[in-house]
């Protein structure tokens, strides 16, 4: 799909629209239904994967201690009701965790999500889901197939020096069905794990995980604008999608403040910035 096509392709997600879009039967194409910060279901070969769920109410979570500012988190609301989420989770067919820090697996999350469901994670995370009360917990060394969608993990840096070593470990996935590969990036800064993911896959869509994520001491533990155009510039063709913005304290960095950047670095065109609750046909 040309790029331009792809921007064309993002519409505002509520009530039937979201039931019918995000919920389809297509088995053509990626498909996602984008609602806060890190949380994003995608659609992929008729399956349906709720990635990092952050599914707490506004005000619900307490502030990230030694940031900027002490607001409560997450610092908006779902852009859909109770009955949706519900009905999100009854249909859902696999989570994936890219790793458990509580903005991308929240108590609200182990508290509505089915205990049965199929949860996609890094080794890493893999006792700590099970003592949660998960019973199909599936952590991922290199690869694995999911109903016909391969999944493969791949690294990341949640920072960088003594910060990113306290963060502990992340990773990413790349979603590879039909010849169609997308990468979530997960929380990492640009690193050798970033580059090495893009080289190997060369993923047609890549999802970065930006806002700049930054306490008062060390640098960013998530993608800086600079980050986000280093991807551009390593995937010229690829259709970027940057999220992980303006729900959380310590994200730094807003949609305006990304977009004015890349436009000054020629980058704009290249990068997709969606609303809490856009659909984004791939």
């Amino acid at each position: 799909m040309l790029r331009r096509n792809f921007f064309k392709k993002m519409l505002p997600l509520c009530g039937t629209l979201f039931s019918l879009t995000a919920f389809s039967k297509s088995k053509e194409n990626m498909k996602i239904s984008f609602l806060r910060h890190a949380t994003f279901i995608l659609e992929v070969n008729g399956k349906h994967f709720l990635v990092d769920p952050m599914l707490n109410k506004k005000d619900a979570m307490d502030t990230v201690a030694n940031a900027a500012n002490s607001l409560r988190n997450p610092l908006v609301d779902l852009p859909i009701s109770d009955n949706e989420v519900n009905s999100i989770l009854n249909k859902i067919d696999a989570i994936i965790v890219t790793h458990t820090h509580r903005d991308h697996w929240d108590s609200k999350a182990i508290e509505l999500i089915r205990k049965s469901t199929p949860i996609i994670c890094q080794p890493a995370d893999e006792e700590k889901i099970k003592g949660q009360g998960f019973t199909d917990v599936r952590s991922v060394q290199s690869k694995i197939d999911f109903n016909g969608v391969t999944l493969h993990r791949t690294g990341g840096q949640h920072g960088t020096g003594e910060t990113g070593k306290r963060m502990g470990t992340v990773s990413g996935f790349v979603i590879e069905t039909k010849g169609q590969k997308l990468y979530i990036a997960g929380d990492t800064v640009w690193c050798s794990e970033v580059e090495s993911a893009l080289g190997v896959f060369k993923p047609e869509v890549i999802v970065l995980n930006a806002g700049a994520a930054q306490f008062v001491e060390g640098g960013p533990i998530t993608m800086t604008g600079e980050d986000v155009v280093k991807v551009v510039q390593n995937q010229p063709k690829a259709n970027i999608i940057a999220v992980h913005m303006e729900a959380i304290n310590h994200c730094l960095l807003k949609r305006a403040g990304l977009k004015e950047y890349l436009q000054k670095q020629n980058s704009l065109d290249h990068v997709n910035i969606p609303d809490d609750g856009a659909v984004i046909q791939l």
